[in-house]
């Protein structure tokens, strides 16, 4: 988990590092790299066009896992074609212009992906179930005295029975619903979530 959550950051920075330290290959983000004192020198050698591929690619993966956790897909939805672009220039085309329009259109997705991410903030009730990420905080609300109150749902039981804190009611799962949870709170229970049956 950690490892995605790593790539995950690493795939919204990579493809910006590489471009500016290679102002030979890439004159536009030269300026910027000369600002910094870097435009001197080539860091990669003869590498860098493949360093670049692989940042791209990076950026690319850093999205999918980022929709994946998220499910914001309109990040990737630019990325993709973006990607597409850059590659078919580099191995077709030979199009400098090609490759600019597809690094603006990563640049723009990560913008937006991380700027979406950063505003929604870290999930710290989540974790891995069986094998995708669910969301463990929910906040029951009674149907009686619509008090609400938020708890940790568990993962190894389904809470069939909750007592309001407020009216002391005993709630019990509405029809065709596994748990209280899914009857009355903001976030369905962790099997349901994970797309398993309940208990």
């Amino acid at each position: 988990m950690k490892l995605l959550n790593y790539i995950d950051k690493l795939g919204t920075i990579g493809i910006f590092f590489t471009a500016l330290f290679s102002p030979c290959c890439f004159p536009l983000f030269a300026f910027g790299a000369s600002a910094l004192g870097l435009g001197s020198f080539e860091l990669f050698g003869g590498w860098t066009m493949w360093i670049f591929l692989v940042m791209v690619l990076i950026s690319l993966t850093g999205l999918i896992i980022s929709y994946r956790k998220h499910r914001f897909i309109y990040p990737l939805l630019l990325a993709i074609p973006s990607v597409v672009l850059i590659l078919y220039s580099y191995f077709y085309d030979n199009n400098l212009y090609f490759i600019y329009s597809g690094m603006f259109g990563l640049l723009i997705a990560t913008g937006v992906n991380y700027y979406r991410n950063r505003s929604n903030g870290s999930c710290d009730t989540c974790i891995s179930y069986n094998g995708k990420e669910v969301e463990l905080k929910s906040t029951i609300t009674c149907p009686n005295c619509g008090y609400k109150k938020a708890e940790i749902m568990p993962t190894d039981a389904c809470a069939f029975f909750y007592e309001c804190e407020n009216c002391k009611t005993r709630l019990r799962p509405l029809e065709g619903d596994c748990c209280v949870y899914c009857s009355y709170g903001t976030v369905k229970c962790p099997p349901i979530q994970a797309g398993d049956k309940c208990c």
